[in-house]
């Protein structure tokens, strides 16, 4: 791999990054990422979706290489369709988290995500999920803790995301992770688990490091990441506080925002 590349390692969210409005890739930000991979960069994906949601879009893409999946905990081999690493969620940690935030701010909607390749989204009921996926819906509460998770979602009737997450960090951050991933994703993960960790874990296999990186996204959840990359940038479309702690403020998703960086970086991408 050439020394004179900008950056060994392009790791990308994939809705509200990667992906425009429609859920897909556009023909510009394709072949940007395919310039780039031509010279000798590698392009990862990093998800807070699971391997089973985010599968299809992998696919779609003609994707090959590792995937960072459900917000470090999967490290998935897209080419092999084979999950080689999963971090799961205490689920008696879980249920006693859920306690503590149900105690200071009332009643939530839940949903859970099962380990593993074919993994189900497990929904309660009032729960709302704006992902394109199947979902299971569950009305007897000790569904959730039959099987492995790998996370869960909360959602309240009157609290944003935000606030949301504040409050559930205040009365159960010593046992999860609490993370915002998108509208109307606040979710409980496994203690210090973050895409920053499974990004890292998936670096070393590729033999690359954080000073090899350039890393984009849109939502808290991908601060860990940008941070842990030598080069964060934002998406325009990103939450304020992501572009807080991002080196770098792109176009919108909608906008290719991916792709101008990269033409920049790799000029042959413009041409």
């Amino acid at each position: 791999m050439s020394e004179t590349l900008p950056y060994r390692l392009i790791a990308t969210d994939l809705d509200g990054t990667l992906l425009g409005p429609a859920h897909t890739v556009s023909a510009r930000t394709r072949a940007a990422l395919a310039a780039a991979t031509a010279a000798g960069a590698a392009h990862i994906v990093v998800t807070g979706r699971t391997v089973p949601v985010a599968r299809h879009i992998l696919d779609d893409l003609g994707y090959q290489g590792l995937a960072v999946c459900s917000q470090g905990a999967q490290l998935y081999h897209a080419g092999e369709h084979r999950l080689l690493t999963s971090v799961t969620l205490d689920r008696k940690l879980a249920v006693l988290a859920l306690e503590k935030i149900q105690a200071e701010i009332g009643p939530l909607a839940l949903a859970a995500a099962r380990d593993g390749l074919d993994g189900e989204i497990l929904f309660g009921p009032g729960y709302r999920m704006g992902y394109d996926m199947e979902p299971a819906s569950v009305t007897d509460p000790d569904a959730f803790w039959t099987a492995p998770i790998s996370k869960l979602y909360i959602q309240h009737p009157r609290l944003d995301d935000d606030a949301l997450a504040d409050a559930a960090r205040i009365a159960a951050g010593g046992l999860v992770g609490v993370t915002v991933a998108g509208t109307g994703l606040v979710e409980l993960l496994p203690l210090g688990l973050t895409k920053a960790t499974g990004l890292s874990l998936a670096a070393r296999r590729l033999k690359v490091t954080a000073a090899d990186t350039i890393a984009f996204g849109d939502m808290p959840n991908d601060i860990p990441m940008l941070e842990w990359a030598r080069h964060g940038v934002a998406m325009a479309n990103a939450h304020d506080g992501l572009k807080t702690v991002a080196d770098e403020i792109t176009a919108s998703n909608a906008e290719d925002g991916i792709a101008v960086v990269l033409e920049r970086l790799f000029p042959i991408a413009s041409r």
